[in-house]
């Protein structure tokens, strides 16, 4: 079975199988907001690194912030220091999260330099460590990101898989890129299949590419993975779950179209106005707009006209022109 409702996560039972993920830079308040409308089986916050987190800095806690209408939600943590793990770990769990995750795929060189995100991909054992005492810390599940090696050479996805198992990590996430790939080219979901054969027992979650249900579909069969982590496919469709789950229980998906797209676009930018500055939400809707707007008529010139807004009405008068 693809779709499983509900869906349980060591002790935690979800609504279902589909999770929404931590995305730097996007997987902010407003954005889960949004999401929370449609109830993926999980969300995360973005990512927060275990250092300022540890010193209860107030920027990375306000990026923890949430509501209750967003339960179940995660939050992910980054660092390389084993130190750190369990005493992050058990902050997040003060705070209230359902779920803590572990990042050990972030491509990025700021992150990677001092062994974090990626970084850690080259040093499995240590990955173990983190794990093992982020568990002994709390009493939600703690689950890992990884990609799948640092690059083709050194796959090393599987071997991390037996690694937090025996850990007690309660899943382990699979994006199908190495860090040398970035986001260039497709996902190799073949990296997917074979960590959920070194770890039959873990609950594996599959991630990569996953645009739409059909894509989930995909994934499943050439991997047979127990859950699915949707990342840029929720960039401008908060809804993706809601299609996904129409879509395996025989159900016609939703229509999406140009008018519900600017409502949801508008919704999202009021929403954004609630919880920034107003400059900040302006900014924001610069590059939010492209996620929702793509391919219509006059988008071209909608997106340049968001790029030159000054305020919330200049804003406004171009949603209700593109209406």
């Amino acid at each position: 079975m693809i779709l499983k409702t509900p869906f349980k996560l060591g002790s935690l039972q979800l609504p279902s199988n589909i999770f929404y993920a931590p995305l730097a830079g996007c997987s902010d308040f407003p954005f889960r907001q949004m999401a929370a409308r449609y109830r993926p089986g999980l969300m995360y916050c973005e990512m927060v690194k275990m250092d300022p987190l540890v010193r209860n800095d107030e920027g990375t806690l306000k990026m923890l912030d949430y509501e209750e209408a967003m339960r179940p939600i995660g939050a992910q943590i980054c660092g390389s220091k084993v130190q750190m793990a369990g005493q992050s770990a058990k902050i997040i769990e003060s705070l209230g999260f359902d779920v803590v995750d572990l990042n050990c795929g972030c491509p990025v060189d700021k992150v990677t330099k001092d062994g974090s995100g990626s970084g850690l991909l080259k040093d499995p054992e240590r990955i173990g460590e983190l794990v093992a005492n982020m568990v002994a810390a709390v009493d939600i599940p703690v689950t890992v990101k990884v990609r799948a090696g640092w690059d083709e050479s050194a796959i090393v996805a599987p071997q991390i898989a037996q690694i937090v198992a025996a850990a007690g990590a309660s899943a382990l996430c699979i994006h199908g890129r190495t860090r040398e790939q970035g986001y260039r080219g497709p996902a190799n979901w073949d990296w997917i299949k074979l960590c959920k054969e070194a770890a039959p027992n873990l609950t594996i979650i599959g991630n990569g590419d996953l645009f739409s249900p059909e894509a989930v579909e995909s994934m499943f069969l050439k991997t047979g993975c127990d859950a699915f982590l949707v990342s840029r496919g929720t960039m401008g469709q908060p809804w993706i779950v809601e299609d996904i789950i129409r879509h395996f229980e025989g159900e016609e998906c939703l229509v999406r179209d140009h008018a519900m797209r600017c409502q949801a676009l508008r919704d999202h930018f009021e929403l954004a106005l609630t919880y920034f500055p107003e400059r900040k939400a302006l900014l924001d809707m610069r590059r939010i707009c492209s996620w929702y707007i793509k391919s219509t008529f006059g988008a071209r010139s909608f997106r340049d006209g968001m790029h030159k807004s000054q305020s919330v009405d200049e804003i406004m008068q171009l949603l209700q022109q593109l209406v």
